[in-house]
């Protein structure tokens, strides 16, 4: 195993780079996505359960098998794992943001208009901030689940620690099979602990100290 490591370092970082990239960039697209979504919703009951049964039944859907489905569509490589990522990721973001801004006290944001704000200044400068705790708990829920579908990702060739694991089990019994298998898989587990650590430190100093009290 040391010498599978050693004599494959520079393609095993390399492959970690590459999925800890996809994950992150996917996390920011889905969250643009959800957030958008969540404003556009939050205020409307119909929309919100509407919102909400989406979150639901798309994480009902197996990853593998929409990644078999989009590879007809659109071809092998990074663009139907991006697609993948992202549509998992946007689930449980569009969840947490619609419930933190619906949750937010009416008082408050009626004071805001009363001093003058309009409707989007609100939004940007009362609401979202208030709602930001939870929406970033919906981030790194997520981002703990599509660091898996990320390497599942791989079966349309997608970048990532994915090839790793599909490569060994295809010869699995065979030389170094395991090994593979085994880099792959505690590759993922060690981004998943090293991401959400860094998203940890990003709710720390993106949330006033008010709001954490």
């Amino acid at each position: 195993m040391i010498d599978y490591v050693n004599e494959r370092l520079p393609q095993i970082l390399f492959a970690s780079w590459q999925h800890f990239s996809l994950v992150v960039q996917c996390l920011v697209l889905a969250t643009i996505i959800a957030v958008v979504l969540a404003a556009i919703c939050y205020r409307s009951s119909a929309l919100t359960a509407a919102a909400n049964a989406v979150s639901a039944v798309g994480l009902t859907i197996p990853s593998f098998a929409l990644i078999g489905l989009l590879i007809a569509p659109l071809g092998f490589g990074v663009v139907p794992a991006v697609v993948v990522v992202t549509f998992f990721a946007a689930l449980p973001i569009l969840r947490n943001a619609v419930v933190g801004l619906a949750g937010i006290d009416g008082n408050l944001v009626e004071s805001a208009r009363g001093i003058g704000m309009s409707r989007m200044r609100t939004l940007f400068r009362v609401e979202l901030p208030m709602a930001w705790p939870v929406i970033l708990t919906g981030i790194r829920v997520s981002a703990q689940m599509v660091m898996g579908i990320a390497a599942i990702a791989a079966y349309s060739l997608g970048p990532g620690l994915g090839g790793f694991i599909f490569s060994g089990l295809s010869r699995l019994g065979g030389a170094n099979s395991l090994a593979s298998v085994v880099v792959g898989v505690v590759g993922v587990i060690v981004l998943a602990f090293v991401l959400d650590l860094l998203l940890a430190g990003l709710g720390r100093l993106t949330t006033s100290r008010g709001i954490r009290a």
